[in-house]
């Protein structure tokens, strides 16, 4: 079986998201995945190389590339550096800001977008996502991650905003996704947790 994933104008992390959910899907054949620039042409490789699938890259015209991954093979197990299922059990994922990382405003947001979209497309999902301080605008309205966390939310994901954050900016009233939570929640929620992301 063929399946061609047309990733070209797609931005990280979308090109491997869509072939990995190909992938997942299809118990032995080639997925052809066509990206349009060089990072996504790697990031697919680095996905294929990880579970031990075969891959050909093939350059098409200008910025294009199509990568060949065959799924069947023998001896194709996850690499160890792959994330097991297991490992994900009762996950809280901490988010104290609006963007991701510290440097420029604009990059923090994109990469924020990208992080949550990223958690949404990539299971198993994790138990809780808990927000505080500027993290706490991510699950109002005007948010841009705002139907990625109601996605979730749909799932069973839990998703808690801290409340004395909301009253600080003054955004109760626009909290859209989820529900609001105390600082003792949320650090039961970290506590009990079999692993902790912390992201801000």
């Amino acid at each position: 079986m063929r399946i061609e994933v047309d990733a070209r104008g797609q931005v990280c992390p979308k090109p491997v998201i869509m072939t990995k959910k190909e992938l997942d899907n299809l118990s032995s054949g080639i997925v052809t995945t066509i990206v349009d620039n060089e990072v996504a042409k790697d990031n697919v490789s680095k996905l294929a190389a990880s579970y031990g699938y075969s891959f050909i890259i093939d350059k098409g015209k200008e910025n294009e590339y199509y990568i060949h991954i065959t799924k069947g093979g023998i001896g194709e197990e996850p690499n160890s550096n792959v994330c097991i299922p297991d490992t994900f059990k009762d996950l809280t994922i901490a988010i104290g800001s609006d963007k991701m990382g510290v440097g420029g405003e604009e990059l923090g947001k994109i990469l924020m977008k990208s992080f949550i979209y990223t958690v949404k497309e990539t299971t198993p999902w994790p138990a809780t996502i808990v927000f505080f301080n500027s993290g706490v605008y991510l699950t109002c309205e005007g948010s841009e991650v705002l139907e990625d966390l109601k996605a979730l939310a749909n799932e069973g994901v839990e998703i808690i905003s801290c409340g004395t954050c909301l009253d600080y900016y003054n955004i109760k009233d626009k909290l859209q996704a989820g529900e609001i939570g105390n600082m003792y929640s949320i650090y039961e929620k970290m506590r009990n947790a079999n692993n902790t992301i912390n992201i801000g």
